[in-house]
């Protein structure tokens, strides 16, 4: 299954706010659907459906890859859910919309595929690299790149910089300082629900 191109307001108003999918947010309330005031029982099979698609939209993930992290994470130590989360969230391309450099996940996955970003002083283009404690995300020296980011931060660092990394507007320069906990997640989902979801796929 391919990465979603579609409608992003319709995603969001069907499973909620993904601020890693879109920087929109909807008028009214009204738009969102209200499971508590519907006549229809909500299967068990849908609510784990519903909080693995949040998951997959917000990091913009296919299905091949959301699985394959669900395997690294059954196989590391600790909570499956917890450490999930972990791998998401330290992917590159998530690290740079949590500094503020990309409006949204797909915007961040752009810069790092045209060779805007700098890691340890090496240009990377693969969004999914794994961020680690002590890593220096910079932006390439070239004006073309430097304009970019600095108009995105200007127009959309509204979110708090997480507490595990560290962004110099100055130097346009971020770093990771150490692994992030849970509750820096600016996602709303409950991830037992998505390894119940893939308990019998892997």
């Amino acid at each position: 299954m391919s990465r979603y191109r579609g409608p992003r307001v319709k995603i969001i108003r069907r499973l909620g706010v993904l601020p890693g999918l879109s920087n929109k947010t909807l008028k009214s309330k009204s738009n969102y659907i209200d499971r508590s005031t519907s006549n229809k029982k909500v299967s068990q099979y849908r609510i784990r459906l519903e909080e693995k698609q949040k998951l997959r939209f917000h990091y913009g993930l296919t299905e091949r890859q959301l699985l394959k992290y669900v395997r690294i994470a059954r196989k590391a130590k600790g909570s499956t859910g917890q450490v999930l989360l972990q791998l998401l969230e330290m992917r590159l391309d998530n690290t740079i919309f949590r500094l503020g450099m990309a409006p949204t996940i797909p915007g961040a996955r752009q810069l790092v595929n045209h060779g805007h970003i700098s890691m340890n002083n090496n240009i990377i283009d693969i969004p999914s690299y794994n961020c680690q404690p002590g890593d220096i995300i910079t932006i390439r020296n070239k004006l073309e790149s430097r304009s970019m980011i600095t108009k995105n931060i200007n127009l959309f660092q509204k979110l708090k910089t997480p507490s595990h990394l560290t962004f110099n507007l100055t130097e346009l320069q971020g770093s990771v300082n150490q692994m992030i906990n849970r509750e820096w997640v600016n996602l709303k989902i409950n991830e037992l629900l998505v390894v119940e979801y893939y308990s019998r796929q892997v």
